[in-house]
């Protein structure tokens, strides 16, 4: 009875121990007690009390927290909050961020550092987005057109406006007549003055010519013109308001019945567009012209990059205009000077061709697609591009798998990518010719006889060619001997579509094809790699409908190989025409010196004779005259 009471007993004890050692104190006691709950089932006697001992061990800990906070002992009672809790949901974290959660569950205030300069969202960067305006972008960067500094400024006003009027005066047939005067007002300031004899601008179409970039006639047509971009002439306008403060003054009149208007304008570059100042009636002495006058901070220099020379090159390229040049300091030949034209034939007229489908690129073509008014593909190819005839347009599209009927708005990317796939590899006719006006062999020639003393002359013109179908032709003339430095490098004078090319000589085709010839060939003198040396100007010329420019200021042309292939070539004909002058004049004068040598020993070869034979002096005096007679004939033969 005893016993039974005593077991009785015992396995109540361990009933409670149990009970005791489940019962844990706190949310993290639970966690740790859980799976010890489900080992206790089968535990023996050892564990139970193992597991009451912890239970106690860790109600003391919780109520006394350690001061060194390591992985086990850095939970304290506090920590075992909801910020604590939060913590040790990541056990991988480091002391020093268990140190920190201690710290804060323990009252410590957290610091948040802020950023004393606010950051801009998205709504703050949208704000400042806005449109930049042409004129207010060119304004900023100058350089690009031509006017990065003083002196090159003055040339590119003088250049911009005398190109216009030369393209005026061939448009309406007018042999052009041009005046370019330059007036220093003070040590950096200057007024331009260029006036033509062109058919004028109409009144209305004034402000947008010189107060709007971007504005022109001759950008969407392919046909040959100085002018490309509607940029030139307001943008020295705009350098002039810049600088000076000053507006561009007009004088216009169509004819001589008409009113000549005298307008002042400036232009507002942030919304390119002109701004008039003054708009009067006036008497005017011409029938019918331009006149443009612009005041502006240059420099007026001399050299290879002046204005003077610029006049110079520009009469050589158009021996037909008449161009009377006032520079602002009197020179020896007075204080004007008058390039008088050579011929009284105008150019002949280009005409206005269709872009040549090698040209096109392929979103070039998908842009036709959409905006042509054709109503199938076959037809947009034959209308829209030139050298496509029906037959050509039908194996285009054969190859592309493309029917001839569907319509150019629903031709997919795709479609498009294949019908210019096939373009490239079908044979097609060059461009036509007719919108490319060359200078001529004859009159190149002569305009070097009329400003270049030498010795002498050679001109070629190519045939026609095309780059990226586009077609160009090339000419080159050229001057040899005569007043023209023996120990200088020769004298390079480019052109293009009749303009001369002034700055960025190293960056341009022309000098490329120019050094890599080999001149050695020719009889002159060349450095490996550069330019020859010797008495010989040259003068390159390329005609096209749409010259590739390095740059928006026209300075130099591009290194496309079929261009610099037709220069190469065309300096080849006319470097073998001055080598055989060259070796002519070698052969001419190593015969000179064997004359000399001949005519200075006939007086002592007839001696000679005269004490052999004895003859009188009549018979000697007829004998020099006998050998010199017959060394005049051999040298003729």
């Amino acid at each position: 009875m005893a016993d039974s009471k005593r077991l009785t007993a015992r396995k109540a004890g361990q009933k409670r121990s149990r009970a005791k050692s489940s019962t844990p104190k706190s949310k993290a006691d639970k966690r740790a007690a859980k799976p010890r709950s489900k080992a206790s089932k089968s535990s023996t006697k050892l564990r139970t009390k193992a597991s009451a001992k912890t239970a106690k061990s860790r109600a003391k800990v919780s109520a006394k927290p350690t001061k060194s906070p390591t992985k086990a002992s850095a939970k304290s009672a506090k920590s075992r909050t909801k910020v604590s809790a939060r913590s040790t949901k990541s056990p991988t974290k480091s002391t020093k961020s268990r140190a920190k959660g201690s710290a804060k569950s323990a009252g410590s205030p957290a610091k948040v550092v802020k950023d004393s300069t606010r950051r801009s969202n998205a709504s703050d960067l949208a704000k400042q987005h806005r449109d930049i305006s042409v004129s207010e972008f060119f304004a900023k960067n100058r350089h690009l057109l031509g006017f990065d500094n003083p002196s090159k400024a003055l040339l590119t006003t003088v250049k911009e406006g005398v190109d216009n009027s030369l393209d005026a005066c061939e448009e309406a047939g007018i042999i052009p007549d041009i005046r370019v005067s330059i007036s220093q007002i003070s040590e950096t300031r200057f007024r331009v003055i260029i006036e033509d004899n062109g058919p004028g601008i109409l009144r209305a179409q004034v402000p947008k010519v010189f107060g709007s970039l971007l504005y022109g006639s001759k950008f969407h047509r392919l046909r040959q013109s100085r002018g490309q971009q509607g940029i030139g002439i307001s943008a020295a306008g705009m350098y002039g308001l810049l600088t000076t403060g000053k507006p561009i003054i007009i004088t216009t009149r169509t004819g001589r019945k008409k009113d000549a208007h005298h307008l002042e304008l400036v232009i507002d570059t942030k919304l390119n567009a002109p701004k008039i100042k003054r708009d009067d009636v006036v008497e005017w002495d011409k029938q019918h012209g331009t006149r443009v006058e612009i005041e502006l901070e240059g420099a007026y220099r001399g050299g290879q990059h002046s204005v003077d020379a610029y006049i110079r090159q520009i009469s050589l390229a158009n021996p037909h205009a008449e161009i009377t040049y006032v520079p602002p300091k009197a020179e020896e030949h007075g204080a004007e000077h008058v390039f008088s034209r050579v011929t009284n034939d105008l150019p002949k007229e280009t005409a206005e061709i269709k872009p040549h489908p090698y040209g096109v690129e392929l979103g070039v073509l998908m842009q036709m697609f959409r905006d042509t008014a054709a109503r199938n593909v076959r037809s947009c190819l034959q209308t829209d591009f030139s050298r496509v005839s029906a037959k050509t347009a039908t194996e285009i599209l054969k190859k592309a798998n493309v029917p001839p009927t569907r319509r150019p708005g629903e031709v997919s990317r795709d479609q498009a990518e294949s019908i210019h796939q096939a373009i490239q590899a079908t044979k097609l006719m060059a461009p036509p010719m007719d919108c490319i006006a060359p200078i001529g062999e004859e009159l190149i020639e002569r305009a070097l006889r009329s400003e270049v003393s030498a010795a002498f002359y050679a001109s070629v013109s190519r045939r026609p060619a095309v780059y990226r179908g586009n077609p160009f032709l090339i000419e080159v003339g050229l001057a040899y001997g005569g007043d023209l430095p023996a120990d200088q490098t020769v004298t390079a004078y480019r052109y293009a579509n009749r303009v001369p090319l002034q700055y960025q000589q190293g960056a341009c085709a022309i000098t490329k094809a120019i050094a890599g010839t080999e001149w050695r060939n020719y009889q002159m003198q060349q450095p490996r790699g550069a330019m020859p040396v010797g008495p010989m100007l040259l003068m390159v010329h390329i005609a096209s409908v749409w010259v590739p420019f390095t740059s928006e200021s026209k300075e130099a042309i591009a290194h496309y190989p079929e261009i610099i292939k037709e220069i190469r070539l065309g300096l080849q004909e006319c470097g073998r025409k001055v080598a055989t002058h060259i070796r002519k004049q070698r052969r001419e004068a190593d015969a000179e010196k064997k004359r000399a040598y001949i005519v200075k020993y006939i007086p002592q070869v007839a001696i000679g004779l005269q004490q052999i034979l004895s003859l009188n002096d009549g018979q000697r005096d007829k004998i020099v005259s006998n050998l010199t007679s017959t060394l005049e004939k051999s040298r003729k033969l």
